[in-house]
């Protein structure tokens, strides 16, 4: 198979790049290496185009992590004063 070396931009980056043509032909080696290995890169004429991530990370980095009054009340913003100005805007009917 010839993969090739992705090109780094990022800490969680995977090291390997499948070609399309490459993963679809062994698209149980791609799963295989997502469940030991971690997260693939699916390439598409040399541009990467996709990534196979093991389902439990794909739920921890895509679930909701409490409520929005949640987040504001740890705020790094909260407590330094800043004032937020109210604007009241007049509603008009409008004809569709």
């Amino acid at each position: 198979m010839a993969r090739k070396k992705a090109e780094p931009s990022g800490s969680e980056r995977p090291d390997i790049a499948w070609p399309l043509a490459d993963a679809k032909a062994k698209f149980s080696e791609l799963i295989d290496r997502v469940e030991r290995e971690g997260p693939q890169v699916v390439t598409k004429h040399g541009r990467e185009v996709a990534v196979v991530v093991p389902i439990d990370e794909w739920r921890r980095k895509t679930q909701r992590q409490g409520s929005f009054a949640e987040f504001m009340a740890v705020s790094p913003l909260r407590g330094l004063g800043i004032e937020v100005e109210r604007i009241d805007l007049e509603l008009r009917d409008v004809d569709l």
